[in-house]
Protein backbone atom coordinates (compact mmCIF):
# COMPACT_ATOMS: atom_id res chain seq x y z
CA UNK A 1 0.00 0.00 0.00
CA UNK A 2 2.89 2.38 0.72
CA UNK A 3 4.46 1.58 -2.62
CA UNK A 4 1.14 2.15 -4.37
CA UNK A 5 0.46 5.38 -2.50
CA UNK A 6 -2.66 3.91 -0.91
CA UNK A 7 -3.34 5.24 2.58
CA UNK A 8 -3.67 2.73 5.43
CA UNK A 9 -6.55 2.96 7.90
CA UNK A 10 -6.10 1.75 11.47
CA UNK A 11 -8.23 2.08 14.59
CA UNK A 12 -8.07 0.74 18.10
CA UNK A 13 -10.48 -1.88 19.34
CA UNK A 14 -10.60 -3.72 22.65
CA UNK A 15 -13.55 -6.13 22.47
CA UNK A 16 -15.26 -8.70 20.27
CA UNK A 17 -18.26 -6.59 19.25
CA UNK A 18 -16.28 -3.51 18.24
CA UNK A 19 -13.70 -5.59 16.38
CA UNK A 20 -16.46 -7.31 14.40
CA UNK A 21 -17.93 -3.95 13.37
CA UNK A 22 -14.51 -2.53 12.49
CA UNK A 23 -13.79 -5.52 10.25
CA UNK A 24 -17.15 -5.25 8.52
CA UNK A 25 -16.41 -1.58 7.80
CA UNK A 26 -13.27 -2.54 5.88
CA UNK A 27 -10.65 -0.93 8.14
CA UNK A 28 -7.19 -2.21 7.20
CA UNK A 29 -5.67 -2.78 10.64
CA UNK A 30 -6.70 -2.94 14.30
CA UNK A 31 -4.50 -1.88 17.18
CA UNK A 32 -5.32 -3.34 20.56
CA UNK A 33 -3.73 -0.36 22.27
CA UNK A 34 -2.63 -0.09 25.87
CA UNK A 35 -4.88 2.97 25.72
CA UNK A 36 -7.45 0.46 26.98
CA UNK A 37 -6.09 1.38 30.40
CA UNK A 38 -7.94 4.67 30.04
CA UNK A 39 -10.77 3.83 27.65
CA UNK A 40 -11.79 0.47 29.14
CA UNK A 41 -10.33 0.35 32.65
CA UNK A 42 -10.59 3.94 33.86
CA UNK A 43 -6.91 4.58 34.65
CA UNK A 44 -5.41 8.05 34.25
CA UNK A 45 -2.70 6.77 31.90
CA UNK A 46 -1.42 3.56 30.31
CA UNK A 47 1.21 2.68 32.92
CA UNK A 48 -0.84 0.30 35.14
CA UNK A 49 -1.83 -1.94 32.22
CA UNK A 50 -0.47 -5.49 32.51
CA UNK A 51 0.37 -8.20 30.00
CA UNK A 52 -2.61 -10.21 31.23
CA UNK A 53 -4.87 -7.20 30.55
CA UNK A 54 -3.50 -6.91 27.03
CA UNK A 55 -3.72 -10.63 26.26
CA UNK A 56 -7.33 -10.75 27.47
CA UNK A 57 -8.46 -7.87 25.25
CA UNK A 58 -6.37 -8.98 22.27
CA UNK A 59 -7.95 -12.43 22.43
CA UNK A 60 -11.41 -10.81 22.39
CA UNK A 61 -10.51 -8.69 19.36
CA UNK A 62 -9.01 -11.51 17.31
CA UNK A 63 -12.17 -13.57 17.86
CA UNK A 64 -14.21 -10.73 16.36
CA UNK A 65 -11.84 -9.78 13.52
CA UNK A 66 -10.59 -13.01 11.99
CA UNK A 67 -9.63 -11.45 8.65
CA UNK A 68 -8.10 -8.15 9.80
CA UNK A 69 -4.44 -7.58 10.69
CA UNK A 70 -4.33 -7.14 14.48
CA UNK A 71 -1.44 -5.52 16.35
CA UNK A 72 -1.07 -6.05 20.11
CA UNK A 73 0.42 -3.21 22.13
CA UNK A 74 3.18 -4.28 24.52
CA UNK A 75 2.49 -2.57 27.88
CA UNK A 76 4.87 -0.72 30.18
CA UNK A 77 7.72 -2.90 31.51
CA UNK A 78 6.81 -5.85 29.28
CA UNK A 79 9.88 -5.30 27.08
CA UNK A 80 12.12 -2.67 28.66
CA UNK A 81 13.79 -4.84 31.31
CA UNK A 82 15.50 -7.34 29.00
CA UNK A 83 15.59 -8.67 25.46
CA UNK A 84 14.61 -12.13 26.69
CA UNK A 85 11.52 -10.84 28.49
CA UNK A 86 10.57 -8.81 25.43
CA UNK A 87 10.67 -11.89 23.19
CA UNK A 88 8.71 -13.95 25.72
CA UNK A 89 5.96 -11.37 26.09
CA UNK A 90 5.78 -10.76 22.34
CA UNK A 91 5.33 -14.49 21.93
CA UNK A 92 2.38 -14.41 24.32
CA UNK A 93 0.59 -12.00 21.98
CA UNK A 94 0.98 -14.53 19.15
CA UNK A 95 0.32 -17.70 21.13
CA UNK A 96 -2.39 -16.55 23.53
CA UNK A 97 -3.76 -13.37 21.96
CA UNK A 98 -3.61 -14.64 18.36
CA UNK A 99 -2.35 -11.26 17.13
CA UNK A 100 -0.37 -10.88 13.91
CA UNK A 101 2.16 -8.36 15.26
CA UNK A 102 3.21 -6.44 18.36
CA UNK A 103 3.90 -2.75 18.93
CA UNK A 104 6.47 -1.27 21.29
CA UNK A 105 7.55 2.27 22.05
CA UNK A 106 10.98 3.81 21.62
CA UNK A 107 13.74 4.37 19.10
CA UNK A 108 17.38 3.26 19.09
CA UNK A 109 17.25 2.15 22.71
CA UNK A 110 14.77 -0.64 21.92
CA UNK A 111 16.41 -1.79 18.69
CA UNK A 112 17.91 -4.87 20.41
CA UNK A 113 14.38 -5.89 21.41
CA UNK A 114 13.01 -5.21 17.93
CA UNK A 115 15.78 -7.26 16.33
CA UNK A 116 15.33 -10.20 18.71
CA UNK A 117 11.54 -10.23 18.40
CA UNK A 118 11.65 -10.13 14.60
CA UNK A 119 14.27 -12.89 14.60
CA UNK A 120 11.71 -14.93 16.54
CA UNK A 121 9.40 -14.50 13.50
CA UNK A 122 7.16 -11.96 15.22
CA UNK A 123 6.47 -8.76 13.22
CA UNK A 124 7.14 -5.54 15.16
CA UNK A 125 5.52 -2.13 14.78
CA UNK A 126 7.56 0.65 16.38
CA UNK A 127 6.24 3.84 17.97
CA UNK A 128 8.05 7.21 17.94
CA UNK A 129 7.26 10.78 18.96
CA UNK A 130 4.97 11.11 21.93
CA UNK A 131 5.24 7.67 23.50
CA UNK A 132 2.63 7.56 26.31
CA UNK A 133 4.59 5.06 28.41
CA UNK A 134 7.31 7.72 28.70
CA UNK A 135 4.92 10.54 29.61
CA UNK A 136 6.65 11.16 32.95
CA UNK A 137 10.04 11.50 31.27
CA UNK A 138 8.54 13.92 28.73
CA UNK A 139 6.93 16.02 31.44
CA UNK A 140 3.44 15.48 30.07
CA UNK A 141 1.67 14.91 26.77
CA UNK A 142 3.62 17.22 24.48
CA UNK A 143 4.40 17.45 20.76
CA UNK A 144 7.82 15.92 20.03
CA UNK A 145 10.52 16.95 17.53
CA UNK A 146 9.92 20.70 17.53
CA UNK A 147 13.61 21.73 17.76
CA UNK A 148 16.57 20.67 15.65
CA UNK A 149 18.04 18.25 18.17
CA UNK A 150 14.84 16.33 18.83
CA UNK A 151 13.79 16.44 15.16
CA UNK A 152 17.10 14.91 14.08
CA UNK A 153 16.77 12.32 16.84
CA UNK A 154 13.37 11.26 15.55
CA UNK A 155 14.74 10.86 12.02
CA UNK A 156 17.69 8.80 13.26
CA UNK A 157 15.46 6.71 15.52
CA UNK A 158 13.14 6.00 12.58
CA UNK A 159 16.07 4.81 10.48
CA UNK A 160 17.36 2.70 13.36
CA UNK A 161 14.09 0.89 14.02
CA UNK A 162 13.70 0.15 10.30
CA UNK A 163 17.22 -1.30 10.21
CA UNK A 164 16.41 -3.38 13.30
CA UNK A 165 13.53 -5.01 11.44
CA UNK A 166 10.36 -3.08 12.29
CA UNK A 167 7.77 -3.44 9.52
CA UNK A 168 5.86 -0.24 10.42
CA UNK A 169 6.10 2.74 12.76
CA UNK A 170 3.49 4.87 14.52
CA UNK A 171 4.36 8.59 14.67
CA UNK A 172 2.44 10.32 17.46
CA UNK A 173 2.24 14.09 18.01
CA UNK A 174 5.00 14.93 15.55
CA UNK A 175 4.92 18.15 13.45
CA UNK A 176 3.33 17.40 10.08
CA UNK A 177 6.27 18.40 7.87
CA UNK A 178 8.72 16.41 9.99
CA UNK A 179 6.45 13.34 9.89
CA UNK A 180 6.20 13.66 6.09
CA UNK A 181 10.01 13.83 5.82
CA UNK A 182 10.39 10.74 8.00
CA UNK A 183 7.82 8.93 5.84
CA UNK A 184 9.75 9.81 2.69
CA UNK A 185 12.98 8.50 4.21
CA UNK A 186 11.61 5.09 5.17
CA UNK A 187 10.66 2.11 3.05
CA UNK A 188 8.30 0.91 5.82
CA UNK A 189 4.87 2.52 6.35
CA UNK A 190 4.32 5.30 8.87
CA UNK A 191 1.01 5.50 10.71
CA UNK A 192 0.24 8.96 12.05
CA UNK A 193 -1.75 10.09 15.04
CA UNK A 194 -1.42 13.84 15.37
CA UNK A 195 1.29 13.74 12.71
CA UNK A 196 -0.42 15.10 9.61
CA UNK A 197 -1.53 13.64 6.29
CA UNK A 198 1.99 13.05 5.01
CA UNK A 199 2.12 9.73 6.83
CA UNK A 200 1.30 6.53 4.98
CA UNK A 201 -1.74 5.91 7.17
CA UNK A 202 -3.64 7.07 10.22
CA UNK A 203 -4.74 5.59 13.53
CA UNK A 204 -7.27 6.89 16.04
CA UNK A 205 -8.65 5.59 19.31
CA UNK A 206 -12.13 4.30 18.48
CA UNK A 207 -13.77 6.08 21.44
CA UNK A 208 -12.29 9.37 20.25
CA UNK A 209 -13.49 9.09 16.66
CA UNK A 210 -16.92 7.86 17.79
CA UNK A 211 -17.43 10.68 20.29
CA UNK A 212 -17.52 8.35 23.28
CA UNK A 213 -14.75 9.86 25.39
CA UNK A 214 -15.93 10.50 28.99
CA UNK A 215 -15.99 14.16 29.92
CA UNK A 216 -15.87 15.26 26.29
CA UNK A 217 -12.04 15.24 26.15
CA UNK A 218 -10.90 15.83 22.56
CA UNK A 219 -7.21 16.09 21.58
CA UNK A 220 -6.41 18.56 18.80
CA UNK A 221 -5.62 15.79 16.34
CA UNK A 222 -8.97 14.00 16.80
CA UNK A 223 -11.91 14.36 14.46
CA UNK A 224 -15.16 12.93 15.76
CA UNK A 225 -16.82 11.01 12.95
CA UNK A 226 -19.90 10.40 15.10
CA UNK A 227 -21.39 11.40 18.47
CA UNK A 228 -22.22 7.94 19.72
CA UNK A 229 -21.67 8.90 23.33
CA UNK A 230 -24.61 11.30 23.21
CA UNK A 231 -26.71 8.81 21.25
CA UNK A 232 -25.98 6.10 23.84
CA UNK A 233 -26.86 8.42 26.71
CA UNK A 234 -30.17 9.30 25.07
CA UNK A 235 -30.92 5.62 24.48
CA UNK A 236 -30.24 4.74 28.13
CA UNK A 237 -32.46 7.62 29.27
CA UNK A 238 -35.29 6.46 27.02
CA UNK A 239 -34.93 2.91 28.32
CA UNK A 240 -35.02 4.13 31.92
CA UNK A 241 -38.14 6.21 31.27
CA UNK A 242 -40.02 3.40 29.50
CA UNK A 243 -39.17 0.84 32.17
CA UNK A 244 -40.47 3.16 34.89
CA UNK A 245 -43.60 4.11 32.93
CA UNK A 246 -44.38 0.50 32.02
CA UNK A 247 -44.13 1.20 28.28
CA UNK A 248 -41.36 -1.40 28.00
CA UNK A 249 -41.65 -4.29 27.59
CA UNK A 250 -44.70 -3.99 25.31
CA UNK A 251 -46.82 -6.90 24.05
CA UNK A 252 -44.53 -7.49 21.07
CA UNK A 253 -41.59 -8.10 23.42
CA UNK A 254 -43.29 -10.95 25.34
CA UNK A 255 -43.95 -14.67 24.80
CA UNK A 256 -47.36 -16.37 24.82
CA UNK A 257 -48.61 -19.40 26.69
CA UNK A 258 -51.80 -21.40 26.17
CA UNK A 259 -54.68 -19.44 27.72
CA UNK A 260 -56.44 -22.55 29.04
CA UNK A 261 -53.30 -23.67 30.82
CA UNK A 262 -52.90 -20.26 32.38
CA UNK A 263 -56.52 -20.24 33.52
CA UNK A 264 -55.87 -23.50 35.36
CA UNK A 265 -52.59 -22.29 36.87
CA UNK A 266 -54.06 -18.98 38.00
CA UNK A 267 -57.08 -20.68 39.55
CA UNK A 268 -54.85 -23.10 41.49
CA UNK A 269 -52.26 -20.67 42.72
CA UNK A 270 -54.66 -17.78 43.29
CA UNK A 271 -56.54 -19.99 45.77
CA UNK A 272 -53.30 -20.84 47.55
CA UNK A 273 -52.45 -17.18 47.98
CA UNK A 274 -55.86 -16.54 49.49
Amino acid sequence: MKQDGTKISMVTAYDYTTASIVESAGIDMILVGDSLGMTMMGYEDTLPVTMDDMIHHTRCVTRGAKNTFVVGDMPFLSYQASVEEAVHNAGRFMKEGRAQAVKLEGGARVCPQIKAITEASIPVCAHLGLTPQSVNAFGGFKVQGKNEKTARQLIEDARAIEAAGAFMVVLECVPARLAALISENLSIPTIGIGAGSGCDGQVLVCQDLLGMTPGGFKPKFVRRFAELGEAMKNAFRSYDEEVKSGAFPAQEHTFRIDDALMDTLEKTYKNRRE
